[in-house]
């Protein structure tokens, strides 16, 4: 673990490691980490300690077996016995969009479903016009205090989906802002969500409009807007024949899959998405044990969304315990979008996986962290070890078990980004 310390830059010349700067080493002690480093277990190191070097962990451990440093720390910090965590992901948001849609909320309160509202021209279609209206400059804006509401609450990733422009300027505006969202500190994965919804100007013609988007998504990822493609394989959406086509064009341009999957119907799209290697399928209320099967086969994370869930009062829940004893990772997220989830606090959503889906305090921990990472292929973040990204929490809590208890409780102090306020 010395050998590290003294030097960060592993496979370079001498000459090379002569010439590099000394890294930014910082040590962050007298905390209790949870480190979610192994298969299980909340990896508690009682009155532990990080040593930061850039952006990365150089060591962890308790803070008796600290090494000496001399004059080669740059920052101390005592984190006053508070609780650290691997900074939160949020692995499936909306981030970007205009208006908002409370009306519509008061109408699915009155009786009115999901399908109701998105038949009478409500739902994606009233955001898409919203979002088609506002400038990008307007968009950045809004968009960053979702994104700081969401930090202040520990999250230090994010992945940001379009599916609000539903047309080749418009798409890529949203996914230039969600580009710029990810300077302001918090890291930003970019998804393509363009087979989100049908636009009207496409209305009776959806394969004319998948045609459209395979064709917009050479274009976007030549100009390094896009991370992953994602579609919204439904009833009320695209079948599988049109999701298909999609993935292969992803395929060919070496972007990786995800799919919102089964959640109104079982529509057969986990098993297409599996084929594919998706990262992830997300939703899941009507998953069947074949789409199970299939994602234990792939090692497709299962991405639970419970603010959707809880906000549509849905009955059918996930099949959490076939999902569990399949061995698929689950993850959590926000979903945060403005029709049927629109929640910017991580921590409740493991609190709505605890009580709506059964997960247990760890499970949903883990989801949220290190199954998030997964979700979107990032192996560098969601645990506390040597090598990993220096993101953390700090928390105002005695134990990793009650960002699970406590509910509309503002426990964060604080967010460490690649070693970074």
């Amino acid at each position: 673990m010395t050998d590290l310390l003294e030097s960060f830059t592993p496979g370079l010349p001498e000459q090379a490691i002569a010439a590099a700067p000394a890294p930014a080493r910082r040590v962050w002690r007298h905390a209790r980490v949870a480190t979610l480093a192994d298969a299980d277990g909340w990896g508690l190191i009682e009155r532990g300690a990080i040593v930061t070097e850039d952006a990365r962990i150089a060591w962890i451990g308790a803070e008796a077996d600290l090494p000496a440093f001399g004059k080669a720390i740059v920052e101390e910090h005592d984190l006053g016995g508070v609780l650290v965590t691997p900074g939160l992901i949020d692995a499936h948001t909306h981030l970007v969009y205009g208006g908002h849609r409370a009306h519509e909320f008061e109408m699915r309160l009155q009786g009115a479903t999901y399908e109701d509202i998105a038949k009478a021209g409500g739902g994606i279609r009233s955001t898409v016009a919203a979002t088609r209206a506002a400038s990008e400059e307007e968009l950045f804006q809004v968009a960053s205090r979702r994104l700081k509401s969401l930090r202040d609450g520990g999250v230090t990733t994010v992945e940001v989906k379009s599916g609000y422009g539903l047309s080749f300027e418009d798409e890529a505006k949203c996914l230039r802002v969600a580009r710029r969202l990810g300077r302001s500190g918090v890291t930003v994965r970019t998804t393509s969500l363009a087979a989100h919804a049908l636009p009207p100007e496409f209305e009776g013609r959806a394969d004319d409009y998948v045609a459209a988007v395979c064709g917009w998504l050479p274009q976007w990822h030549a100009e390094g807007l896009v991370d992953a493609v994602d579609a919204f394989c439904e009833r009320i959406a695209f079948s599988t024949t049109q999701v298909e086509r999609v993935f292969e064009t992803a395929k060919s341009l070496g972007l990786p899959v995800k799919l919102h999957a089964e959640q109104l119907s079982d529509s057969g799209g986990t098993e297409l998405a599996a084929r594919f290697g998706a990262l992830s399928c997300d939703h899941l209320e009507h998953l069947s044990a074949a789409g199970v099967a299939a994602m234990r086969a792939a090692g497709t994370v299962a991405m639970l969304l419970p603010g959707a869930y809880h906000f549509l009062r849905e009955t059918t829940l996930p099949p959490i315990a076939a999902l569990r004893e399949a061995g698929v990772a689950m993850a959590v997220s926000t979903d945060h979008n403005p029709g049927t989830s629109p929640t910017l606090s991580l921590p409740l959503m493991i609190h709505l996986a605890c009580v709506d889906f059964r997960l247990t305090p760890e499970e949903a921990v883990r989801g949220a962290t290190v199954n998030a990472a997964r979700a979107l292929g990032l192996a560098d973040r969601g645990t506390l070890a040597v090598a990993r990204r220096a993101d953390f929490a700090l928390w105002e809590l005695e134990h990793p078990r009650e960002l699970a208890y406590w509910f509309g409780h503002p426990a964060c102090r604080r967010t460490i980004v690649g070693a970074a306020d």
